[in-house]
């Protein structure tokens, strides 16, 4: 991780900011970037993606922030937005229906990302992957699976720490699997807990989402192996605490805690 170490964050959980609002407070708070979803309800709705997203990438740069990433649905058309907005990284997770099989379900995506390379090539943007808990790709090894037909160019990993502790990988494996398509490190913290008592017949549990020093993600053993590596991607703060009315405390103490890690 030479130089300095540029921080974005997702800003799913200020939806109703205004953008210039929205830059403010994200450039008020220490960060670099973000990562912009590009969904119905939010600053930036897919059915105007070409023309809005150039603007709002225009109006967070008056804050000094650059849109490092895009959450959003992926086709040719968003590839096209963000490549007018400079957006290096569409991030894109993969579920698998309840009624279907991992591999089935891997191969139809698979199907679908070859037929975007031609776009995401002329485009010079990125498929990122991230891996999530639940039915969806969640483990190193099932990213690497997924993505090593193709060139990182075109589809890489977005590799999320917080969900690799909920899997229970370590980390320093997990990164040897995913490093070389890995583009984007996310990191949030996370536990188990359980949801009903120890009368119950079987157990049952839930992630409770919480700061970087709380969870079962070791951030200091993370940024070292990152800086192990000599990574040099974006590290995307998330956002994520199940105490959602706290976020903008909890990030700041997040941001504060990654940069003294990487400093």
């Amino acid at each position: 991780m030479s130089g300095r170490t540029k921080f974005s964050v997702f800003t799913k959980f200020w939806r109703s900011h205004p953008l210039p609002e929205l830059g403010k407070l994200v450039a008020d708070l220490g960060f670099d970037g973000v990562e912009l979803p590009v969904r119905p309800g939010f600053q930036v709705e897919p059915a105007g993606a070409e023309r809005d997203l150039p603007a709002a990438a225009r109006i967070l740069a008056d804050f000094g922030l650059e849109i490092m990433t895009v959450a959003a649905t992926v086709d040719e058309r968003m590839i096209a937005a963000c490549a007018a907005a400079g957006v290096p990284v569409l991030r894109d997770m993969v579920s698998i229906p309840e009624d279907r099989d991992y591999l089935n379900a891997i191969a139809e995506c698979q199907r679908g990302w070859e037929a975007l390379v031609p776009a995401l090539e002329s485009q010079n943007v990125a498929l990122g992957i991230q891996n999530h808990c639940f039915r969806y790709i969640t483990h190193a090894m099932h990213l690497y699976h997924a993505l090593a037909p193709y060139d990182p160019r075109h589809i890489c990993a977005v590799w999320d720490a917080g969900h690799n502790a909920l899997q229970g990988e370590d980390v320093e494996l997990a990164l040897d699997v995913v490093w070389s398509h890995l583009r984007v490190v996310n990191m949030k913290n996370a536990f188990w807990q359980r949801t009903n008592g120890p009368e119950a017949e079987f157990a049952q549990w839930q992630p409770i989402f919480t700061t970087g020093r709380q969870g079962l993600a070791d951030w200091p053993r993370v940024f070292r192996e990152l800086e192990r590596r000599d990574y040099r991607g974006p590290v995307c703060l998330c956002a994520e605490y199940t105490d959602a009315a706290s976020v903008d405390r909890l990030v700041a103490e997040d941001l504060a805690f990654a940069k003294q890690l990487v400093g």
